[in-house]
């Protein structure tokens, strides 16, 4: 019989806004057992309630298919109960039923800890941004220069750029673009990339040495260019140097003698 009460409950306030649509859940982590079956109703043994905050009172529920609430204080008369099984690890309720709905979304103790609903328009929003990422970064391969995307592609695959024909280069460019856009776009506006890759082009030809402890950079000749600070990689180190007075003049001898 239905519970009457001078205090205000809670279900009010958080049912208020409720959206009646089709809904999907899915099992948290790597649980996907062929069939989950979760409880639907208090027992003494198993207790399933929530707590009214209006109220301030623990409510037992129980879902029943010929009751408007979930909530046994609200119940009137016969109940018949349901259960609600996960099938391998995914559950569609459809929005007619609206109480097992709310039990998932909202009442249930387990929510969020051991299923979740997917947001169906979170996804499409993620999915659509995943999607614009890959074309831009698709459209980047593109238009870049060969320089640009060898520079990229050399934090990817090392050294091994230097011996690839500018079709296998861009073959592998279109294949990072894709498995990766997002880091793919922030190298291609990385303002020091091109730099770093002049810098390594010239130590893999010998117009430059790298000492053996990575601290210092000279000329062919023995000639110190430059010390590399403490903590920073030597590239990124090189890559600075080449922005200053002294830096600009050895960058445009480098571009010279590798181009």
């Amino acid at each position: 019989m239905t519970t009457t009460t001078k205090q205000e409950s809670s279900i009010t306030r958080i049912e208020k806004t409720w959206e009646y649509k089709d809904r999907t859940y899915i099992l948290k982590g790597n649980n996907s057992p062929v069939s989950y079956t979760i409880q639907t109703r208090h027992t003494p043994r198993k207790p399933l309630m929530w707590f009214d905050e209006g109220l301030k009172m623990n409510r037992e529920i129980r879902l029943a298919t010929n009751q408007k609430s979930l909530f046994v204080d609200e119940q009137d008369g016969y109940v018949t109960l349901t259960h609600v099984m996960f099938q391998d690890g995914i559950l569609h309720v459809p929005r007619a039923e609206v109480s097992m709905q709310k039990l998932l979304s909202i009442y249930h103790p387990h929510k969020d800890k051991t299923w979740e609903e997917v947001d169906m328009a979170k996804k499409a929003a993620d999915e659509i941004d995943i999607l614009e990422f890959e074309l831009e970064a698709l459209s980047l391969v593109k238009e870049l220069d060969i320089e640009h995307l060898e520079a990229i592609m050399r934090t990817e695959l090392g050294s091994a750029v230097t011996t690839m024909t500018s079709k296998e280069l861009k073959r592998d460019a279109y294949k990072f673009a894709k498995k990766d856009p997002a880091l793919f776009i922030e190298l291609s506006q990385d303002e020091d990339i091109k730099l770093r890759n002049l810098a390594n082009r010239a130590v893999e030809q010998g117009i430059i040495s790298l000492a053996d402890d990575g601290t210092v950079f000279k000329f062919a000749n023995g000639k110190k260019i430059i010390t590399v600070p403490f903590d920073q990689h030597p590239y990124a180190a090189l890559s600075q140097y080449f922005k200053t007075d002294d830096g600009v003049d050895l960058m445009k001898s480098l571009l010279k003698k590798l181009n």
